[in-house]
């Protein structure tokens, strides 16, 4: 019989600190940056901020403590931890199997869209290194994508081919930084969990948040930024009878902590049982959202500087918007683009390392493959569809984002707090602690969490996505 456990007593994470480095960063991402600094704008500061803060507190105490769990328990990734919780309560695995494929699937499918965003930021973190894309001055539509944002005429491309998606344009000739940025991966994975995981995010994380820090307080003494925190710090108590400020709010954060039923589940299988659950969840949430936040210190008040509409950037913010405003500043813009871009790019590579770890220690766990080959592997077929849905890129990340990932997070949920015994799932939180959590946990996850998936998949389809 094969040993699920072989994996990772070769491989894991070599301290706690390296641990929680890389839940952060798998989990400070594009909804970090790209998606929270607008959502803030568009919802009114405060009026949005104080919703999400709570949704924070309840996913953060529910899912990420519970993804962990279930990995570590089942020493193995969503097919095996699922596999083994239908077989506690049914005697087969199989049907626990099946049911797993669907998280890794899922991340396989947003390890892919992120290969495509992730070759548009290597180019514009190297483009912002050497100059070029101060030199562009104010008109950034020249280069940038749309991710099927509206685009009122069609620009000019300097390279690649005009597609029209959803009324906007798509340059896909980026293939060669798509293929730099699977490249990179593939590196980072090939030299495995403690080696290759761990290390990276030891230098990329504190690295981005001193960046972001040091960004934040620079544009702090602008002219102008204080527009910026005024409107950060406004609260509008009427607002806050908006339902859509709670479900937009409650979205941002289901899929900036990344509960998915994949990539926490797959972590928290490579971690030692001398570790605290709770605590490293607390971590994981509590840094997650201060990248979150530090983003939003950055891009808000930079945009105040020059009058800048922040909520009709949309997906376009990023690629077209901030370098506008950066190249706006003058020489100082140039630095302050430069280190935007490469805090964007580590929390991007730490984040696209994180999904394809799922398929490819599937492939190792159940094929029996050996870690390069099946790193290998997940990262050809990856690159491959990657340069075919460059057109379709919005469409590709709507259809995994709203309906697979929602789903596996709710599998997740109901596989831990429904299908595994209570007693199970308790000593799987607890192990490692010096105190145990609260008798609230079981029927808080059992009761909110898991209809709360229920809400995240529904509402999800109803609206065309909500995080």
């Amino acid at each position: 019989m094969s040993n699920p456990e072989t994996l990772q007593k070769q491989d894991g994470f070599q301290s706690k600190w390296g641990f929680i480095m890389a839940c952060i960063g798998s989990a400070v991402g594009m909804a970090n940056i790209w998606r929270f600094p607008y959502m803030v704008a568009s919802y009114g500061g405060l009026t949005f901020l104080l919703p999400y803060f709570i949704f924070v507190v309840v996913i953060g105490a529910s899912g990420v403590m519970e993804e962990f769990s279930l990995g570590r328990w089942g020493k193995a990734g969503p097919v095996g931890a699922f596999g083994k919780a239908t077989e506690e309560r049914t005697g087969s695995k199989l049907p626990g199997q099946i049911l797993g494929a669907l998280p890794v699937i899922g991340s396989m499918g947003l390890a892919i869209g992120y290969s495509v965003v992730m070759g548009w930021i290597f180019k514009y973190a190297k483009m912002s290194i050497t100059g070029e894309l101060f030199a562009m001055g104010q008109d950034m539509s020249i280069i940038g994508p749309t991710f099927g944002a509206a685009a009122p005429e069609a620009a000019t491309l300097g390279e690649g081919i005009k597609f029209m998606v959803d009324g906007g344009l798509f340059n896909v000739g980026n293939t060669v930084w798509v293929i730099v940025a699977v490249v990179v991966s593939a590196l980072i994975m090939y030299l495995g969990v403690a080696g290759g995981i761990e290390k990276s995010c030891k230098i990329m994380i504190p690295a981005l948040f001193f960046l972001f820090i040091a960004l934040a307080v620079y544009i702090a003494f602008l002219p102008g930024a204080i527009d910026g925190y005024k409107y950060i710090f406004t609260l509008n108590l009427a607002g806050l009878l908006d339902w859509k400020v709670w479900i937009y709010a409650f979205g941002q954060a289901f899929f900036s902590l990344s509960v998915a039923g994949n990539g926490s589940v797959i972590y928290g299988s490579y971690l030692g049982d001398d570790v605290e659950i709770s605590s490293s969840a607390r971590n994981v949430a509590i840094f997650d959202t201060m990248a979150a936040l530090l983003a939003m210190c950055v891009i808000i008040p930079a945009m105040a500087t020059t009058g800048g509409a922040l909520e009709t950037a949309g997906p376009g913010l990023m690629f077209v918007a901030l370098p506008n405003v950066f190249n706006g500043m003058g020489f100082a813009g140039r630095i302050i683009g430069m280190f935007f871009f490469i805090a964007v790019l580590f929390a991007g590579v730490s984040s696209i390392i994180n999904l394809y770890e799922t398929p490819a220690a599937f492939f190792q766990e159940k094929l029996k493959m050996g870690r390069i080959p099946a790193v290998t592997l997940v990262h050809v077929v990856g690159l491959l569809i990657a340069m075919f849905i460059q057109p379709w890129t919005s469409q590709w990340m709507d259809m995994v984002s709203i309906y697979i990932c929602p789903f596996g997070a709710l599998l997740a949920g109901v596989m831990f707090f429904w299908v595994i015994k209570k007693d199970t799932a308790l000593d799987a939180v607890n192990l490692g602690s010096n105190k145990k959590i609260g008798n609230w946990f079981y029927p808080f996850g059992k009761y909110v969490y898991v209809p709360l998936c229920v809400v995240c998949l529904i509402a999800g389809a109803a609206l065309g996505g909500i995080g």
